[in-house]
């Protein structure tokens, strides 16, 4: 609401981890977007299951415009305040050669990278007929742009090592579809097609890739709501899923795509066939629109997210 001051989850108490199965002990990780939020509260969870991690966050407004704000050397003085190991990074990630750097800062910090999140990203909400070109390319860079070249110089390292784990953030928006967003929904739906060919490509060197539509309130949600958001939308809460998929454990996890509902986590069925309308020899335009909602009509979609804490009725 216009005026009004909302204060998001990342206030309260931070989501507690024990720390104690040590998932990712040895590991070294990078995560985009880490300043705020999601990103925040995943490096935070990677560094307590014993990973090393690069912090990248350039600190710009939701919007993508430069600030003065430092919030990825605030989140490594979190870690290292809680006994981990981080580093900071700057680099903007929709810049292929800037996204080499950032790759390279782990190599040269820690001496490796095993795991890559992909989770930075920014908002230019508005409906497809005032939407002007460069509110998409800006959101299309920075989130399908970038990690498509975060992937891109790290995938090689990983093949090398012959391990690695990729997981990349997805979004309901894109799954779905959601009202004001045909630039975010249109690189979410992008990243979920590319987390689909790098499992394909890069299982048999070790690498597992998959992705995740996370859910919490953040800087993106904040104004939705008229009211404070309810616990279950801390964005720590997606964190733990990040971390097992980011480990070991998950050596047999590829190509999938899940999801946070509440404090549930979902996992997605991809578009697949569900019904097929066939006779011998094939159709015309008249015999499909005869028979189109005896077979394929009884199966549509519905299209757009269900009504949500953080997105209330939209029209």
């Amino acid at each position: 609401m216009p005026g009004r001051q909302w204060s998001p989850v990342p206030d309260r108490a931070p989501f507690a981890y024990s720390g104690r199965m040590s998932l990712l002990e040895g590991r070294v990780a990078v995560v985009t977007g880490a300043g705020r939020g999601i990103g925040r509260a995943i490096a935070l969870c990677l560094a307590d299951e014993g990973a090393r991690v690069v912090v990248n966050d350039i600190g710009v407004s939701l919007g993508g415009q430069g600030t003065e704000e430092d919030p990825a050397e605030l989140v490594v003085k979190e870690i290292e305040s809680r006994g981990g190991a981080a580093v900071a990074n700057r680099d903007p990630v929709d810049e292929f050669e800037a996204a080499g750097r950032l790759i390279g800062t782990a190599v040269d910090s820690f001496g490796k990278i095993d795991i890559l999140v992909n989770n930075a990203g920014i908002v230019r909400d508005r409906s497809l007929v005032k939407m002007d070109e460069a509110d998409y390319d800006a959101v299309v860079a920075v989130h399908q742009k970038g990690t498509f070249n975060t992937g891109r110089h790290a995938a090689p390292l990983m093949k090398e090592a012959g391990y690695g784990r990729i997981v990349n953030m997805t979004s309901s928006a894109g799954l779905r579809g959601n009202f004001g967003q045909t630039n975010y929904g249109a690189a979410k739906a992008a990243i979920m097609g590319m987390t689909f060919v790098w499992a394909v490509e890069l299982a048999k060197y070790g690498i597992t890739v998959n992705a995740m539509a996370p859910a919490g309130a953040t800087r993106m949600t904040q104004g939705l709501a008229d009211e404070e958001p309810p616990a279950d939308q801390d964005p720590a809460l997606n964190a733990p899923l990040v971390a097992y998929l980011a480990s070991e454990a998950a050596a047999d996890v590829n190509g999938q795509v899940f999801g946070r509902t509440g404090y549930g986590f979902t996992v997605f069925q991809t578009p697949r066939q569900v019904a097929t309308m066939w006779q011998e020899g094939g159709w015309t335009p008249a015999e499909v629109a005869e028979h189109f909602h005896e077979v394929l009509g009884q199966h549509l979609q519905p299209v757009g997210m269900p009504a949500h804490a953080l997105l209330g009725n939209k029209k």
